[in-house]
């Protein structure tokens, strides 16, 4: 009988130790969990800054857009209008002025293919 006794001591070690490794790895899953979601919130936090920027930009934009100085850049430069008293010149030739001359393009050469190169290299033209 003393051959199979169970050691009672020994045997709640050995639970010990095995509880104990499983809540180590727990808790290693755990904090690895963690670290991932840290991770993504700094992800969606700069993401989230970013859209906030673009958001005070495009309001900023808007703003100029509905301004009355807005309205006048675009009369006055794509616009091609006057403001009252404004005097509006529309430069043109006038009837002795010589006519504006357009340069003419040189023509591009066209290179020669190789065989013909070798053949003026060695024959002459």
């Amino acid at each position: 009988m003393d051959k199979f006794s169970i050691n009672w001591r020994r045997v709640g070690i050995f639970a010990g130790i095995a509880i104990l490794v499983l809540i180590v790895i727990e808790f290693n899953t755990r904090l690895e969990e963690l670290n991932q979601l840290t991770d993504e919130a700094m992800i969606f936090r700069a993401q989230a800054t970013q859209a906030i920027q673009t958001q005070a930009a495009l309001q900023t934009q808007v703003a100029y857009a509905s301004s009355d100085a807005a309205v006048e850049d675009f009369a006055r430069g794509d616009g091609h209008m006057v403001q009252e008293g404004d005097i509006p010149v529309v430069p043109f030739g006038g009837p002795n002025s010589p006519p504006t001359p357009t340069p003419t393009p040189m023509p591009t050469p066209t290179p020669l293919p190789n065989w013909q190169v070798w053949w003026n290299l060695f024959f002459g033209e």
